[in-house]
């Protein structure tokens, strides 16, 4: 399991042709926290494909101790995707981490594919992305991306780039990573991990290096 946290919890129907009330679902999620007693609201865009929604508990931080302030909110980002791109794969997993959970997932191929279009597309690199691959590819047992998983998502996003391939991917990502700002991209990541001393090995020289080991 990846160890950082996410301030989102992100999820994807899984095909395009699902349906999805999405207000539904998240008003679900209030009444149940409702029924623990917990002071809860929500913010609600399903406007698009991406569906998101804060999800704010005031008061929460004093109460459990983490701050002065009664009016301090602790709030989290929920997203669907409700148009995925075709060609992720799936599979179930028992997750035996502070509960026991049953978690339907992308395999290992088309998480990787995921981070490869989150480098490959945004107009900058995230830290928290950087970090990510660096532990996918640093897992020598780490599977090679789901190439058609990647290339319709980068389709959907308008890549302009050449055709992604299983002998070129390696090459693209580390062509976008060149020129980044490495110390900021580090310290980006820094309030995520769950152990700071894995920053150290987050180096521009460790991550190449791996990318070149592909």
């Amino acid at each position: 399991m990846l160890p950082r946290y996410s301030a989102y919890l992100d999820f994807a129907l899984e095909s395009s042709s699902a349906t999805l009330n999405f207000g539904g679902v998240i008003a679900n999620v209030c009444k149940s926290f409702e029924a623990e007693a917990y002071r809860i609201d929500s913010k609600i865009n399903d406007k698009t494909a991406i569906k998101s929604a804060f999800i704010r508990f005031p008061g929460l931080p004093h109460d459990l101790g983490l701050s002065p302030h009664r009016s301090e909110v602790l709030s989290g980002k929920v997203e669907v995707d409700s148009n995925p791109p075709a060609g992720g794969i799936t599979e179930t997993s028992v997750i035996r981490r502070y509960v026991m959970l049953n978690l339907f997932h992308y395999d290992k191929a088309s998480l990787l594919s995921g981070k490869l279009h989150a480098i490959l597309a945004r107009p900058y690199v995230k830290g928290r992305d950087l970090y990510d691959l660096f532990w996918y590819l640093s897992d020598p047992s780490w599977p090679e991306p789901n190439i058609r998983f990647l290339t319709q998502a980068l389709f959907q996003t308008n890549w302009k780039g050449p055709e992604i391939n299983e002998s070129n991917w390696t090459i693209l990502v580390a062509k976008k990573l060149k020129d980044i700002n490495w110390d900021k991209a580090v310290e980006d990541t820094r309030p995520f991990i769950e152990k700071p001393s894995d920053l150290k090995l987050l180096t521009k020289e460790k991550v190449f290096n791996t990318l070149k080991s592909r």
